[in-house]
């Protein structure tokens, strides 16, 4: 594995992009009054009927009746010679306006940014972020981290993100598995939960 990996400007818009995902769709920018717990799948997995959207999809405006609302998104195209960095981002909007409306919600995504299809990514990882607020609970993990093609731990992927996106960093430091005792992913409790939105 190369000694240092080089991001261009691009990418590091894009990471910094990605900090605003990790800290605003994941449920960790919730303030939790109880101490985590080790992460686990939502209550409510079993009814997921998941929503699957290819590179640089967005879902429609208007989002989905689902209850709970799952989303599965690839975003392993966060390319800069091919358009698909500026695709990713176009679509984010959408993304968090269909999240912010649902009161169960699970979403599962596919990370890999690259300066160029014909090289290996510099990083990948997969993340796995849930609420339920008529409960008040939530969880959020990343997992199956590589750098620069080479499996890695949560650790290794923070160093070479916090030289673009300390935010970002911090989040996978936090919720990474394999990151150390503090990693591996957390579950909330996050309060008395929305009265808006029905206790199941």
């Amino acid at each position: 594995m190369p000694s240092r990996v080089e991001i261009s400007p691009v990418l590091r818009r894009l990471f910094l992009l990605a900090s605003l995902v990790a800290t605003t769709a994941g449920v960790a920018a919730w303030a939790a009054p109880g101490p985590p717990a080790p992460y686990h799948d939502p209550p409510f997995a079993a009814k997921c009927h998941f929503r699957h959207f290819g590179e640089g999809v967005a879902p429609p405006p208007r989002g989905y009746k689902d209850d709970p609302l799952c989303v599965d998104y690839a975003k392993r195209d966060i390319t800069a010679d091919n358009g698909g960095a500026a695709r990713f981002a176009a679509a984010e909007p959408a993304r968090f306006a269909i999240a912010a409306r649902a009161c169960r919600y699970w979403q599962v995504d596919h990370w890999s940014v690259q300066v160029d299809r014909g090289f290996t990514a510099i990083v990948r990882w997969d993340g796995s972020y849930w609420y339920d607020r008529g409960r008040g609970v939530g969880g959020v993990l990343m997992r199956n981290f590589r750098v620069a093609g080479q499996p890695s731990g949560a650790q290794q992927a923070a160093a070479l993100v916090a030289t673009v996106s300390p935010p970002m960093a911090d989040q996978i430091r936090r919720y990474g598995k394999g990151s150390g005792a503090s990693g591996g992913g957390m579950s909330f409790q996050l309060g008395g939960g929305d009265v808006s939105c029905p206790s199941r």
